[in-house]
């Protein structure tokens, strides 16, 4: 028997259990692990640094990181913020460092003392953790709470928390109490692109402007839904670093991108086109007048060593290629045709995005737990009292940057909170 079962041993289990025996140390507490191994995903977060969170201490600024729970963070932020996890990592003897983009990172750059601080707590106050203890059941027990069945044994508790990321069974298990599971689909994923301009590009960065444009659909639903989106207006735009990779885009402005339009691309099934603008401080017909300013003072060079805007050389040399203009071509040869190529080239460079890859290790999904069936001041259900949820299995999702992490981070100081005041 214990006071709390808390099934799921990633980010948020740990940080849950810890505040719930540090503010209550007479309480039993079991942590419920699936696999043989904890906090795999704290492993190889950040490419295995872990991005603990971000250095965003404006809780207003913070929640516009999130696609899904923009609206109901913003309580729990002012209750538990990046500052607070800061503290808690910090007070426990791990160093972090804020990075320039606002990224914060233990100063080891390794996952490894962020599993260390949190495996070390639990021993330090008689958590038990219970390995390879896949969840099959959960039910309410009239006389203690909360019966909890794994693959050989029963478990009973008085509390239940949640905090089991994106598990379709455990997803499935509450859609069968009652609670409504929005389905879940990827967010945070990198576009797959064969094309010749990007083609052996790999690792190049620029700052860019990406934006996808209406597609019409099949679906009656989703037709309805873009009716009012017009033919220029694209449905989803993002601007900052864009990396050409191995199988086509990726970097921040893609990320986010796919994160906030992670139905969209889902109900496209992830065919579709994409506009980047590789200068997107110019409009096609800004960047025209432009190149033609360029023609007037750099006649007598070839177009090929000018390197007329701020993109890397490599980069600009393909997409001349691409506007049909010869190596050898001077300014002052270039025809007014291939001229508008290369301003559309630069400004308006469409690419066909056929299918998705996972970024990194990074595996985020948009989906779970309808937001209406929690109490965001407890992060306690409203059908099943008693019942707790923390971190992914909930349906909110951020960009990268480490704002999954936070959700995770707070989701489970505000679970425990209310569990230890009730206990």
């Amino acid at each position: 028997m214990f006071d709390v079962i808390i099934v799921g041993g990633g980010a948020a289990g740990f940080y849950a259990a810890i505040h719930i025996v540090e503010r209550e140390p007479h309480l039993k507490v079991a942590i419920f692990e699936r696999g043989k191994n904890v906090l795999s995903k704290v492993k190889v977060s950040g490419g295995g640094r872990c991005n603990v969170t971000h250095g965003e201490f404006s809780v207003h600024e913070l929640v516009t990181n999130y696609p899904r729970g923009q609206k109901e963070l913003l309580g729990p932020f002012h209750t538990h913020a990046p500052m607070d996890v800061i503290a808690f990592f910090e007070e426990r003897g791990v160093a972090l460092k804020i990075e320039q983009d606002g990224r914060v990172f233990p100063k080891s750059d390794s996952s490894q003392t962020i599993i260390d601080c949190l495996v070390n707590e639990t021993k330090r106050l008689g958590i038990k953790v219970l390995k390879n203890s896949s969840v099959k059941s959960f039910q309410r027990n009239k006389s203690v709470g909360w019966q909890v069945t794994t693959m050989n044994k029963h478990y009973y508790s008085k509390k239940l928390l949640l905090a089991t990321g994106s598990n379709p069974k455990i997803w499935q298990l509450l859609k069968k109490m009652g609670h409504t599971i929005v389905p879940p689909v990827p967010s945070l994923f990198t576009f797959n692109i064969n094309d010749v301009r990007i083609d052996g590009m790999q690792g190049i960065s620029t700052y860019a402007s990406i934006e996808i444009p209406a597609k019409k659909l099949f679906s009656p639903k989703i037709d309805i839904k873009l009716k009012s989106v017009s033919k220029e207006e694209p449905v989803l735009q993002s601007e900052g670093p864009v990396l050409i990779t191995h199988w086509g885009l990726s970097g921040p402005a893609v990320l986010k991108l796919s994160a906030w339009g992670a139905n969209i691309l889902h109900d496209y099934r992830y065919l579709f086109r994409v506009n980047v603008n590789w200068v997107p401080e110019y409009t096609t017909g800004s960047m025209v007048n432009y190149l033609k300013e360029i023609k007037a003072v750099e006649a007598k060079k070839t177009i090929q060593r000018t390197n007329a805007v701020e993109i890397p050389r490599r980069l600009w040399s393909s997409l001349i290629k691409a506007a049909g203009i010869e190596k050898d071509l001077k300014w002052a040869e270039i025809t007014k045709e291939k001229l508008q190529n290369l301003a559309e080239q630069l400004t308006a460079c469409s690419f066909k995005v056929e299918g998705k890859s996972t970024f990194k290790e990074e595996f985020v999904t948009a989906g779970g737990v309808d937001l209406k069936e929690i109490n965001f001041k407890t992060f306690e259900s409203k059908l099943f009292p008693g019942l707790y949820f923390a971190g992914e299995i909930i349906n909110v999702d951020a960009i990268t940057g480490g704002f999954n992490f936070q959700n995770a981070w707070t989701g489970a100081y505000i679970a425990a909170q209310a569990i230890t005041s009730e206990t």
